[in-house]
């Protein structure tokens, strides 16, 4: 995936940067250098391909000013982890701080940077569909299928961070308002979602980890199944066993092995990343290296004490691998880039810290075992399903092998919360796994008076970037308190 990726990477740039500043639809002249340009089979799979590359990125360690690349994934955990008690910035100044702090507003360039982000990849992917019929017919339906994977991917991060966002499935002509920035509601994105990653799981295999899969689409739609106002606890048990039972994943021996033995067998979906490539690395590794690369005072997630000590108590052989602590500051330590070496004071972080290759995880095994857990308890308070209680059995013996089997004989919504937090921290997951277990307003609340933070419900959601709006000439309207 990484050399197909590079070697298109020149081609999608040219078709697809040149969008225009509401990063729905290209601009006239693109569009027709698109439809000239999809000619074959090649071309829209390098189209497909391009897909991923707005889900990649533009790495920060460029010489493009933010305001004119979009970073992917990259700034996710601005917007997800530093929004949680897991971690912060190491600054209360400039707009990375504001997130921690629960002081974003709608001028807030790393949020309108991820919101553009995630449309970009929706507008690929509805790009792409309109080409469908000119790849070879054995290739159509999964192509197909992978593009909307993507934008359902891409509407699942903006619904549940902003709510109700425009709805655009087809690409519509720049001038079209009405289309580009009229706020749908909830219901009829999750609608839309669910449809996307239904095609795909009825569509694709599993002969990918960094790409659209089968059980990646199944492990999706089932935590929106577990997140749509209406949530479906069957359908995402299903999905989950399904996954199980495939027999194509299992958890890794070595939990250090997830993240740098790349794309092993715990790995259902993950974004590549090249290191030492400016085009195709990232830069959130490097932002993780506080205390000594990037200086105390400027670094990205700084582990909160409460997480540490949840770690101490129920982290076991995961909390070496998930952070280290120098005097009295913890970093991330399970994205550590390449060449990186602890043992030596100051660390060694290796030649190329900010052109970094780490893989963004998207979707593992671990977080399905978990989700199965949850859909075994569902609206209730604990379960003892035998099922789930194997499932989290196996996540509970894998971080404390000394001890296993430690038969777990029930599991509460508490208890799974907190296993989620140790096994899936500086994930991206917490945010969203407040919100889905319905304890966000609660646990930030307090954590926010821990911490003398202001924090209030209308916290749960980002302002809709003041720029988009400014663009739709007012039609896109503004989330409440904002």
């Amino acid at each position: 995936m990484k050399h197909i990726k590079y070697i298109v990477f020149m081609i999608t740039g040219v078709i697809f940067h040149s969008c225009s500043d509401d990063f729905l639809n290209p601009l006239p002249e693109t569009a027709v250098a698109v439809e000239s340009f999809f000619q074959s089979d090649a071309d829209v799979l390098a189209g497909v391909i391009g897909i991923y590359d707005a889900l990649q990125g533009v790495n920060e360690n460029t010489t493009t000013n933010i305001g004119d690349a979009n970073r992917g994934v990259q700034f996710e955990h601005l917007l997800t982890e530093h929004r949680t008690d897991n971690t912060r910035n190491a600054t209360l100044e400039g707009s990375k701080s504001d997130f921690h702090r629960y002081v974003v507003n709608a001028n807030n360039v790393e949020s309108e940077d991820y919101y553009q982000s995630m449309y970009e990849v929706i507008f690929r992917a509805n790009n792409i569909l309109g080409f469908i019929e000119v790849a070879d017919v054995e290739n159509q339906a999964k192509y197909a299928a992978e593009a909307k994977f993507l934008r359902a991917y891409a509407y699942f991060n903006l619904v549940r961070l902003y709510s109700d966002v425009p709805l655009v499935t087809e690409v519509v002509g720049p001038t079209d308002n009405e289309a580009l920035f009229t706020r749908i509601p909830e219901a009829q994105i999750y609608a839309q979602i669910v449809e996307d990653l239904q095609e795909a799981v009825n569509v694709l295999d599993n002969s990918a980890k960094a790409r659209a899969s089968k059980a990646a689409a199944q492990g999706i739609l089932a935590k929106v199944y577990m997140t749509q106002p209406n949530k479906n606890y069957s359908g995402a048990s299903q999905l989950c066993e399904a996954i199980i039972n495939s027999g194509n994943f299992s958890l890794e021996s070595n939990y250090s092995d997830v993240f740098y033995d790349e794309l092993n067998d715990e790995i259902i979906f993950a974004v590549q990343y090249v290191a030492g490539n400016s085009a195709e690395s990232q830069s959130f590794s490097s932002e993780f290296t506080s205390t000594f690369r990037q200086g105390i005072e400027d670094g990205q997630n700084i582990v909160n004490d409460n997480l540490v000590a949840d770690f101490v108590a129920y982290g076991g052989n995961r909390t070496e691998v998930s952070y280290v602590t120098f005097n009295t500051t913890s970093e991330v330590a399970k994205f550590l880039p390449e060449g990186t070496d602890l043992s030596v004071t100051p660390p060694d972080y290796g030649l190329s810290a900010r052109d970094a290759g780490n893989d963004y995880i998207a979707l593992r095994y671990a977080d399905v075992l978990l989700m199965h857990v949850e859909a075994a308890i569902g609206d209730g308070t604990s379960t003892t399903d035998i099922g789930a209680l194997e499932s989290f059995q196996k996540i509970r013996d894998r971080a404390f092998p000394d001890t296993a089997p430690n038969t777990v004989s029930s599991v509460s919504k508490t208890e799974l919360l907190r296993e989620r937090r140790v096994e899936l921290a500086f994930e991206n997951q917490r945010w969203f796994d407040l919100l889905r277990f319905g304890v966000a307003d609660q646990v930030l609340s307090a954590h926010a008076e821990e911490m003398g933070y202001v924090f209030s419900s209308r916290a749960l959601l980002l302002p809709i970037p003041a720029r988009e709006i400014n663009i739709s000439g007012g039609l896109l309207t503004q989330n409440p308190g904002y």
